[in-house]
């Protein structure tokens, strides 16, 4: 192994939001819950240090994770190691941004999601246009939210690639998906749920899930376990796997299966979600 990729997602499940279209908005985790949090997150970059492979780290909380300290110490000490080519993190980047002075920008980098109900306008604009670190920004193609997105795609330089992530459980007419797709000319790919059951994925292979207690999944959709990061287990299977599930609907998960070509698409930003 020369190179793995690992979508890491620790017990954290609580916001500072209250998104309407989200489970966890304002859900609060206990003392006890974050502190095992924070541990299992140390434990886990403990671990890559030992590694004589090279790694990519992705940080898909269910929460917010960047109003937690441990979360910004560990992308700054991750951006600093020889093996890890990239870490990047899910964010709405409610939290100050001065952390990030102390980071590698060449290899730390931000998935930004624009809440409009939760965040006024120029607040975030300001703090997303003053990033020195790789980045995309994004919207959920709620049609409340359309009007804002125009509005930041107008504002964001030329250069930030803002995604359209299609609202779970919506079914967008023609006309409804193309005002998305002329903000985000990649929107199809988030339209429809890709066709997945037998095909190619990376996910198992080159790709891994990881939780808090280190078990290792070939991705988050996928229940079964290939074993445990701490002792092991999981390297002998590894390997190229066909997708069981029948559809895969999420960018995190899609991105990987090999039919969908977005490994072109988005060559050098896989995890922040960047495009060529």
């Amino acid at each position: 192994m020369t190179h793995l990729t690992i979508l890491y997602r620790g017990t954290l499940a609580s916001c500072d939001y209250d998104c309407a279209y989200c489970p966890f908005g304002k859900r609060r985790d206990t003392p006890e819950q974050l502190r095992a949090d924070r541990a299992a997150l140390r434990r886990f970059t403990a671990w890559t240090r030992d590694q004589d492979h090279d790694l990519s780290v992705l940080f898909t909380p269910w929460g917010e994770g960047l109003v937690r300290s441990w979360y910004r110490e560990a992308m700054v000490e991750l951006s600093h190691q020889p093996n890890i080519r990239r870490v990047a993190i899910q964010t709405n980047l409610s939290t100050r941004t001065t952390w990030l002075d102390a980071a590698d920008p060449e290899t730390l980098a931000l998935w930004v999601t624009y809440h409009p109900t939760q965040v006024a306008y120029d607040r975030f604009l300001a703090k997303v246009t003053g990033l020195k670190v790789r980045h995309s920004v994004g919207v959920v193609g709620d049609p409340a939210h359309l009007d804002d997105a125009r509005r930041l795609r107008a504002d964001l330089p030329a250069a930030t690639y803002l995604w359209i992530n299609a609202e779970e459980g919506r079914v967008y007419t023609d006309e409804e998906a193309a005002r998305w797709q002329e903000i985000d000319p990649l929107f199809h790919y988030s339209r429809f749920p890709h066709l997945s059951a037998g095909r190619a994925c990376r996910t198992g292979d080159t790709v891994v899930s990881v939780d808090g207690d280190g078990t290792v999944r070939r991705c988050h959709f996928v229940p079964s376990v290939l074993g445990n990061l701490y002792d092991g287990t999981y390297r002998d299977r590894l390997g190229p796997k066909a997708c069981p599930k029948l559809e895969c609907d999420c960018h995190i998960g899609y991105v990987h299966l090999e039919p969908t070509g977005l490994y072109d698409v988005f060559a050098g930003g896989i995890l922040e979600r960047i495009p060529r």
